[in-house]
């Protein structure tokens, strides 16, 4: 019922944060795990938690805290069909508060998805407060991996692909 919010691999080790787009950019070059707040201010952090690349997603030291997990594409399709189907998910996913505009959320599924934004592979922030963006443990191919998005003028979820390097706020599912 929220986003993750953690500096820590499961094993302890500190995943590192990019203070800027500089220091994001740089983990992105590389492949390295890295976590930031939305504009790298930490006032985001209490409403929105942190942004994650998805090598920190797929990091064999696990991003999820134990007995949890990152959710696969599959699950998100799961749970987007028994919140009425991608068309209508949206509604019932969506946080009744921290929606920019109009708000159709009822969040009848317990979701309760925010509106944190996304950090792009060069390091700028866009979308807090109208977008919602959430990786899933699965790959595409080399470059992108599947997420999932939510919008504040739209009823729907979209499934899409994106650039490996990219910042979205991560979800983690009970084992």
């Amino acid at each position: 019922a929220q986003n993750l919010n953690t500096s820590e691999f499961r094993n302890g080790d500190i995943i590192p944060q990019a203070k800027n787009s500089t220091e994001w950019r740089k983990a992105a070059e590389k492949k390295q795990p890295a976590w930031c707040y939305y504009n790298y201010d930490p006032t985001n952090e209490s409403n929105y938690g942190k942004l994650y690349n998805w090598y920190a997603v797929k990091d064999s030291r696990g991003l999820a805290p134990n007995g949890w997990h990152i959710p696969t594409i599959r699950e998100w399709e799961n749970l987007i069909a028994i919140s009425k189907g991608s068309r209508f998910a949206g509604s019932y996913m969506k946080s009744e508060w921290g929606w920019d505009g109009y708000n159709d959320a009822t969040n009848k599924s317990g979701f309760s998805g925010l509106p944190g934004g996304y950090c792009n592979p060069y390091g700028s922030s866009s979308d807090i407060k109208t977008d919602g963006y959430w990786w899933s443990y699965s790959e595409k191919d080399q470059l992108n991996a599947w997420y999932i998005t939510m919008n504040w003028n739209d009823s729907g979820v979209d499934i899409s692909p994106a650039d490996k390097k990219a910042g979205f706020s991560v979800r983690c599912k009970k084992d």
